[in-house]
């Protein structure tokens, strides 16, 4: 296997049409790539290296376990202690709490110099650059997703979206077109998390639409077919760079024809 420096990975979204002063929603997978000399710290540094400080680079950073036992993210807890996981949970701290299965990209990402992590205890998203403040500020616990969330402001920079040896069922930016689809059976839900409120812990309840995403691998595949994706070979990874407008239209349009 071949070791890749940093100076693949700048070769590699340089060709990919990342440049300079670019707004990009990232997700990435480090051991898909395979042997990074330097790990998740070097794929961070050629990223920014790419994009510069006018660029903007965002990666979610969800702690999903900071949600209520019963949505099934404690799987690994007997029933019977769910209870005492309401009550003990840590609160969410955007400076130490640890992602879920984000990766190891995005776990170094949360806390790299610079990045200003978003409010949300669940479902949180970090950035680096310019538009970091903008992108992150605000996220409110309902809107985890729709217009005006990080995701969607990214929409409103006209921003792109990269995938790093991920398929489209990781790309976030999918549920933007989820927030603005109509089709039956879409539907709120309620949520919990532990937040800190006045100083004190608080299992918090909240309104939010219910996340759906087993059919986001189909839309990619269809949107690749219909649109350009640009391609590059990064170790055994395969890169994919595409413009975030065009895919949640098309998202909307697919969402409301098939679901």
């Amino acid at each position: 296997m071949k070791t890749v420096i940093k100076a693949d990975i700048v070769d590699a979204l340089t060709a990919l049409g990342l440049k300079n002063g670019d707004s990009v929603m990232v997700h990435a997978s480090l051991s898909r790539i395979g042997y990074v000399c330097g790990g998740a710290q070097t794929v961070i540094e050629a990223l920014i290296e790419v994009v510069g400080p006018e660029g903007t680079v965002m990666m979610p950073t969800q702690s999903w376990k900071n949600l209520d036992p019963e949505t099934g993210v404690h799987w690994d807890a007997d029933e019977a202690d769910w209870d005492r996981i309401r009550e003990n949970w840590p609160a969410y701290d955007k400076a130490i709490t640890p992602t879920n299965t984000m990766g190891a990209v995005s776990e170094m990402f949360r806390s790299w110099p610079g990045t200003i992590r978003s409010d949300h205890p669940a479902r949180s998203v970090a950035a680096w650059g310019r538009n970091a403040k903008y992108l992150t500020e605000n996220h409110d616990l309902s809107n985890i997703f729709g217009d005006g969330s990080p995701i969607g402001k990214l929409y409103e920079l006209d921003g792109k979206v990269l995938l790093m040896g991920v398929d489209h069922d990781k790309n976030t930016s999918l549920h933007l077109a989820d927030a603005r689809a109509e089709y039956p059976g879409k539907h709120v839900c309620i949520e919990h998390s532990a937040v800190m409120e006045n100083g004190e812990r608080v299992w918090k309840e909240y309104e939010t639409l219910f996340v759906d995403g087993e059919d986001f691998i189909d839309i990619g595949k269809s949107f690749e077919t219909e649109h350009v994706v640009n391609r590059q070979l990064l170790g055994d990874a395969e890169l994919k760079l595409m413009k975030q407008r065009e895919l949640v239209d098309f998202a909307v349009e697919w969402i409301e024809k098939n679901r």
